[in-house]
């Protein structure tokens, strides 16, 4: 039996107490697996995870130990902290929680009770812990699973790995806490994310869509008028629908086919004009990194969407006489308006009917005309189907565009290789709210909820890492002994 010697200084005693244990657990485990007999394997996985678990945390509080400093004064940012004692405190890490005991420190002069009064300590500066004691891997993990799904699922989910064994408070305690850092610095995390953000040499044309979604709302409600009844909750809410918005930038090929979306949305009292800027403003960096790629706004057909992004998005700004900004409305809504006018228009054959407007479309720049005059000439406007009149409804569609024939002029985008469909932005109202924010029973404030949109938006955008980098490193402050 071979036989290795490892000196282990005197304040890693617990991590060797630790590699001990996991060799003993595992020379036992082999000599009772032996035989050819079947193996309970989950029981000896278990055992590991446990033993590992054992290692990781003692390595943790041994590192964390290091950080303390123990002075009688010491320096942060420039300033002066005097030391008022110590004591121990947890710190989580993605195997459990650790005791540490520190230093702890308050602002010279400042007094107890008062924001500049409040205690710090030299091991979470320097480790840039999130909130009390928890780890910056830790608070970024938790915060991915409640983006994800509720605080229950996230847990639950954590219990199946024997990683991040907490309740389901601390999942909901920390993902917020990740999410107002996120929201707060919210500008400069974008602006450092889309500099850094490499452009595919693929890339021949950048779509610009917004779109809206219903959230159900906590909102407070009005007491009923006399003495409430037994029970009654003293603050009464009520659950109400509130529109929110959904901004989506692609990045196209030569053949209109997606390559990549960066997903933005805002919760219905959020800024929405201040997301119309940002995706402005994410599109000129876009376009200053590659030169020559078309600019393209699309989303359906409601006025108000047009109004905001052509109010962001200004031809003097971002068209060029060779290269104007292109517009097209989606056409599966347009479709979608159309077939319902079908059956009224040819009531014997709608889908030949339908599918001659839609290759009309997809081939011709002024079919979008000819149809609007083919719906007019059939004098059906005004028959109903239930409480509808379709074709009163895609006359209506297709002249609320008649001021601008290009919008929905889509051979000429099949011409140029931009996309025809808003389906990006439509997935993006369903995955970014509707798949979390819509559960049965949920409602929102709209706080809460704006830390959650933000937090998703950056994972369905492919860009959790580095964000989560830039939320978490203003945490991280050199502490020096006075």
């Amino acid at each position: 039996m071979a036989k290795r010697v490892i000196e282990i200084p005197d304040e890693l005693s617990a991590l060797g107490d630790a590699f001990e244990s996991i060799l003993a657990d595992v020379r036992g485990t082999v000599a009772r697996t032996s035989g050819g007999k079947a193996v309970d394997y989950e029981e000896v996985e278990t055992a590991i995870s446990a033993d590992a678990g054992r290692v990781e945390r003692a390595a943790h509080q041994a590192i964390l130990q290091s950080l303390d400093i123990e002075a009688a004064a010491v320096i942060i940012g420039g300033v002066r902290y005097n030391c008022v004692g110590r004591c121990p405190a947890p710190y989580h890490t993605l195997a459990g929680s650790v005791a540490v005991e520190r230093s702890l420190y308050r602002r010279s002069g400042a007094r107890g009770g008062s924001p500049e009064g409040k205690v710090v300590d030299a091991v979470s500066l320097r480790a840039g812990v999130v909130g009390d004691g928890w780890l910056p891997r830790t608070a970024r993990a938790m915060a991915h699973e409640v983006q994800k799904g509720t605080s229950r699922e996230a847990q639950a989910s954590a219990q199946q790995t024997d990683r991040l064994p907490y309740s389901r408070a601390s999942f909901e305690r920390v993902a917020h806490l990740v999410g107002a850092l996120a929201v707060a610095n919210r500008q400069d995390i974008e602006d450092a994310l889309i500099d850094a953000y490499e452009v595919p040499k693929e890339a021949r044309s950048i779509s610009v869509s917004l779109d809206r979604v219903s959230v159900p709302m906590e909102e407070p409600r009005q007491r009923p008028v006399g003495r409430p009844r037994k029970g009654a909750p003293q603050r009464p809410v009520a659950r109400n629908y509130r529109m929110a918005y959904c901004a989506t930038l692609t990045l196209h090929d030569e053949q209109g086919a997606s390559l990549h979306t960066i997903r933005y949305g805002c919760m219905p009292a959020g800024d929405i004009d201040g997301l119309c800027r940002r995706l402005a403003a994410d599109v000129a960096t876009l376009r200053s990194k590659k030169r020559g790629q078309k600019i393209q706004l699309l989303c359906d057909g409601a006025p108000e969407l047009w109004n905001r992004l052509e109010a962001a998005f200004p031809e003097q700004q971002f068209g060029t006489p060779k290269e104007p900004i292109h517009q097209l409305v989606d056409l599966h809504h347009l479709m979608e308006k159309l077939g319902k006018a079908a059956p009224i228009i040819d009531p014997t054959s709608p889908g030949t009917t339908l599918q001659r407007w839609k290759l009309e479309l997809l081939n011709r720049g002024t079919a979008a005309t000819r149809i609007f005059e083919e719906l007019i000439a059939s004098e059906k406007e005004n028959v109903r189907v239930g409480d509808i009149r379709p074709v009163y409804d895609a006359i209506t569609y297709l002249a609320r565009h008649a001021e601008n024939t290009e919008r929905m002029n889509y051979a000429r985008a099949r011409r140029l290789g931009l996309p025809l469909a808003s389906g990006n932005v439509e997935a993006t109202c369903k995955s970014l709210f509707a798949m979390r924010l819509k559960r049965c029973g949920s409602r929102w404030k709209e706080e809460t909820g704006e830390h959650i949109v933000q937090l998703r938006a950056l994972a369905l955008s492919d860009r959790w890492d580095p964000a989560v980098k830039l939320v978490l490193r203003p945490l991280r402050l050199a502490v020096r002994a006075a």
